[in-house]
């Protein structure tokens, strides 16, 4: 699915903005209420586009910490948060996996878009540590929660689906990664450590006017289930000319469910 490619960054970026849950960010906001210029320390960051779609939304001085592992994101990031003066920018090449307490030191919140899928059960017990002892509040958006919907429905459907979460489960090197069972992970890590958690589903809508996004996503979901599962490939080529010819009609309609959730720590800093 080319995750980390500038184009596909671009491609889901508005897709992203709509889905991701604005009821949030009512208790967030009143829990920075009184910071004079709050620290964001955005992880993963990639592009970029959790800042662009937060820092107007909470509004005011801001200063955001931007981490991630590619200096060509980072510089894209930087330069898109150009259009709100009040806000500040520094990036950092950073693997965010082993965060401590001390490394969050001073942040005001914690954010990540599209990343606690990506980690292992221990890395997400381990943010969620740093963020409860760092006393700051943790914000994650568009965590993939496994379950797609697709119109018309197609016989094959389901077995791809299956592959595709077993695919996000994979061990890649020596991690074996949450996939669709992070939110859960993360509710439970962070309510262990006493904080207080607010959930809210955050879905994908594609229909005729993200056929681009659409069209790429399932070239993603299929491949992905495929490699998964090398014995649905001849079925699945044929289940993706379908699917493409129906995107390409304006036929297909696609729900592809997240999750956001926000926790607040029991001790704030």
């Amino acid at each position: 699915m080319s995750e980390f490619t500038p184009a596909w960054l671009a491609l889901r970026e508005p897709a992203d903005a709509d889905a991701r849950a604005v009821e949030l960010l009512d208790p967030l906001r009143e829990y920075l209420d009184g910071t004079t210029r709050p620290v964001i320390r955005d992880l993963g960051a990639g592009s970029g586009s959790m800042g662009r779609w937060l820092a107007p939304r909470l509004g005011g001085p801001q200063h955001w910490v931007m981490h991630d592992r590619d200096p060509g994101l980072l510089a894209l990031a930087a330069a898109g948060m150009s259009p709100f003066p009040m806000v500040t920018v520094e990036t950092r090449q950073s693997d965010v996996t082993g965060l401590t307490a001390a490394d969050l030191a001073g942040a005001s919140l914690v954010t990540a878009s599209a990343l606690l899928d990506l980690l292992t059960a221990e890395e997400v017990d381990g943010l969620a540590e740093a963020c409860t002892e760092a006393g700051c509040p943790a914000l994650f958006t568009l965590s993939v929660a496994g379950r797609v919907e697709l119109s018309p429905a197609d016989p094959l459907d389901d077995e791809l689906e299956a592959a595709f979460n077993n695919h996000q489960r994979r061990t890649h090197g020596a991690r074996a990664l949450l996939g669709p069972d992070a939110p859960g992970a993360a509710v439970e890590a962070f309510t262990r450590r006493g904080a207080t958690l607010v959930e809210q589903p955050s879905p994908w809508r594609l229909g005729p006017e993200q056929a681009a996004l659409a069209a790429e996503w399932l070239r993603g979901w299929v491949g992905a289930a495929v490699e998964q599962r090398p014995e649905l490939a001849e079925p699945a080529a044929a289940y993706l000319r379908r699917r493409l010819d129906a995107v390409a009609a304006g036929d297909l309609r696609a729900v592809i469910d997240h999750v956001d959730l926000i926790a607040f720590p029991s001790r704030p800093r």
